[in-house]
């Protein structure tokens, strides 16, 4: 009963997933609802862009409740060199749903130029590898006793391409990336392969209002088009309260509601956590999904230093 219990429940994460990727011809990127805060995650050309070393880890536990449940742990770094002109980034993504697993270690490039007092225009290119895993052996019964089955586990590492452009001025953020440039498939047999990536097309934007001396309005859209699957997109709207304090509700098409919690603890160091309350067909097998973001910046502002001559 209890191997029973376990592959209805991967069934129906495998369903689920096969229902939300384009009937299962190539998944999309791995989504966060914390991705106003690590632009690097959707678009190459944001690396550098915070002008010091920034590092961000990310947590997402997805559809929780659901056994094999999206899981994805993403750690980021980029920093802004040679006269903040060239920027570079490093991120590396282990998510795992179900029987698959997918490890990323992917480098990015960006060129910065200055179009005004306060902003910069950038290109970036993004390239590495990346790893597919999928146990369906992990499946079958301990009892049977079917080599086909027991031996079914598909893996593949390839080389991807990504490619972006990035405005930003300390009020407007907009881009445009390409993440995946390389379509990827796996061949079972003559007759059976499975898409594993296509090109997904990006844009995001975001804008801050200044309401007061202690509060900002900044709303913002992330837009997701991926050839064969309907057009995504997720819409925000988040209060700052005095630089320190942001609190955001965000809609994803047909998917969520989510509520947004970010602090700026120090001058370095920020923290944010986002939980997404399911809508429509997600809201029937699961409570929920959590996401806890961590980002220090190592830039350092001296004060009241007194010059010893």
């Amino acid at each position: 009963m209890k191997e029973l219990r376990h592959t209805i429940q991967s069934f129906l994460v495998l369903s689920l997933l096969f229902v939300l990727t384009g009937n299962g011809a190539a998944q999309q990127k791995v989504q966060f609802t914390q991705y106003m805060f690590n632009g690097l995650v959707i678009n190459p050309a944001y690396a550098g862009a915070d002008e010091a070393l920034s590092l961000t880890f990310i947590q997402r536990s997805q559809w929780t409740g659901v056994e094999k449940a999206p899981s994805t742990q993403t750690l980021t770094g980029h920093t802004l060199f040679r006269k903040k002109q060239v920027g570079l980034g490093l991120t590396l993504v282990n998510d795992r749903i179900g029987v698959h697993q997918n490890i990323n270690a992917l480098t990015s490039y960006a060129y910065h130029i200055r179009v005004g007092e306060k902003s910069y225009l950038s290109m970036g290119l993004q390239g590495g590898i990346k790893s597919f895993k999928s146990d369906y052996a992990s499946l079958a019964s301990s009892s049977n006793n079917d080599p086909a089955i027991n031996s079914l586990i598909l893996s593949k590492t390839y080389f991807d391409l990504a490619a972006g452009i990035y405005y930003r001025s300390p009020r407007l953020h907009i881009g445009i990336s390409a993440p995946e440039l390389i379509p990827q498939s796996y061949t079972i047999n003559d007759t059976l392969s499975i898409r594993l990536s296509k090109a997904n097309f990006f844009f995001f934007s975001k804008y801050k209002f200044t309401l007061s001396e202690n509060y900002d309005l900044e709303p913002s859209v992330l837009i997701k088009y991926l050839d064969g699957v309907p057009l995504s997109y997720d819409v925000n709207l988040s209060m700052i309260y005095r630089k320190v304090l942001f609190l955001g509700f965000s809609y994803r098409k047909k998917e969520s509601v989510d509520f947004i919690l970010k602090a700026q603890v120090t001058k370095q160091l920020q923290i944010g956590y986002a939980y997404d309350y399911p809508i429509g067909v997600v809201s029937q097998l699961t409570n929920g999904s959590h996401e806890l973001m961590v980002n220090y910046l190592f830039r350092y502002v001296q004060k009241n230093v007194i010059s010893p001559r």
